[in-house]
């Protein structure tokens, strides 16, 4: 299978965009004698994505789960409260949900965009719910207006799981300031990375505080009393974790922010080439974006036909060394969370969505032989 492979000839699901200058950075924090984490590479790096995402605070963390449980303990979640999750989304999103002992409730998602339909959501409100998290699915973002207006109006937290849509833009806004508070992943799958890794990001100071604390064990950092003449005590007011990012991450996610336009550039290449050599085959519909958003084709998932055998069509690829996998997961069929609820548009998404190969480094003949394999396997899928 040839998801993140180097195998000749193989064309790998996902490949990381890292070079010279991601392993020069590295060197940089080698010399400095600091590659724990939350240190003065954090602190830069911290600055320049807050920046980018266009609100005022950023705290680098170790993994986009870590981001998501933050941001629910900023809030405050604990046991008995319900928070209304997305449900086509890796099941780390409601995983979140769970290490607060609150319950995630999951809503239905739109058909076209996988996004969670707004109206699932009010469907879904009830007296103990305190929160939503919207998916920027395959980071296409949400629709933050309806979401924003209908959690205003009910008294709830709205947070964006922003995991893959670095880069991503929503009615003219960046991703990362479409909720007042979001969560990005920079794991090896994704747009920008430093191998694992992930940010909260938000415009309310109480809150990145609260989590910049929980996050160093719940303490002030160390880099916070670094040059400090006299011997300060740290005192443990309250428990916290240890999510912080490492120096040494923060040092290639500094290059990796730097070199976004231009890694989403070739992402948008392959992806108009895709829709173009796919448009006219019957079986499968590709991906796309409504006109008021722009995605960061995190991956590129075709929706197969019902009669379209989708097992059949991956064992095709696999055969020819080209990456596949399924989109991602309809998180209320999985026996951890419990439920007995329907979310039948995300079954369906999870039962006929197919990922094929995205990342900046497929060169256009990859792209072609993708295609025309996908092409001849859903004509041999029937």
């Amino acid at each position: 299978m040839a998801e993140q492979s180097g195998a000749p000839g193989a064309v790998s699901l996902g490949r990381p965009s890292l070079g010279e200058a991601e392993l020069a950075a590295v060197g940089e924090v080698f010399r400095s004698g600091w590659v724990a984490g939350a240190g003065p590479a954090c602190h830069a790096f911290e600055e320049e994505f807050a920046a980018a995402c266009g609100v005022g605070h950023a705290v680098a963390v170790a993994n986009c789960t870590a981001a998501l449980h933050l941001a629910l303990l900023a809030h405050g979640v604990g046991p008995g409260d319900e928070v209304i999750v997305a449900d086509y989304t890796f099941p780390a999103t409601g995983h979140a949900v769970l290490f607060t002992g609150a319950t995630p409730v999951f809503a239905d998602v739109r058909a076209d965009t996988a996004t969670v339909d707004p109206d699932a959501v009010a469907a879904m409100v009830g007296p103990r719910t305190v929160g939503v998290i919207a998916v920027d699915a395959a980071g296409l973002p949400a629709d933050y207006a309806d979401l924003g207006e209908l959690t205003a109006r009910c008294g709830l937290f709205l947070v964006e799981d922003a995991a893959c849509a670095a880069g991503a833009t929503y009615r003219g806004r960046p991703a990362g300031s479409l909720a007042p508070v979001a969560a990005f992943s920079f794991h090896g799958r994704k747009g920008i990375t430093c191998g694992e890794g992930g940010a909260l990001v938000t415009d309310d100071a109480a809150v990145a505080a609260k989590a910049r604390k929980l996050a160093a064990f719940g303490l002030e950092s160390a880099w916070a009393r670094e040059g400090r003449t006299d011997l300060p005590i740290p005192v443990f007011d309250e428990p916290g974790y240890n999510y912080k990012l490492s120096d040494l991450g923060a040092a290639i996610m500094r290059v990796q922010l730097a070199r976004l336009p231009e890694l989403l550039g070739r992402r948008r290449a392959v992806a108009d080439r895709y829709a173009a050599l796919l448009a006219d085959v019957d079986g499968l519909v590709p991906p796309g974006e409504p006109g008021d958003r722009t995605g960061t084709w995190q991956s590129y998932a075709v929706t197969l036909a019902p009669g379209v055998d989708r097992g059949r069509v991956a064992a095709m690829l696999r055969e020819q060394d080209i990456g596949c996998n399924f989109g991602t997961y309809a998180s209320h069929l999985q026996p951890v969370y419990g439920v007995r609820e329907a979310c039948p548009v995300s079954a369906d998404l999870f039962r006929r969505q197919l990922a094929i190969p995205m990342h900046a480094e497929l060169s256009d003949a990859d792209v072609e032989r993708v295609a025309a394999a996908l092409r001849k396997a859903v004509e041999n899928s029937r």
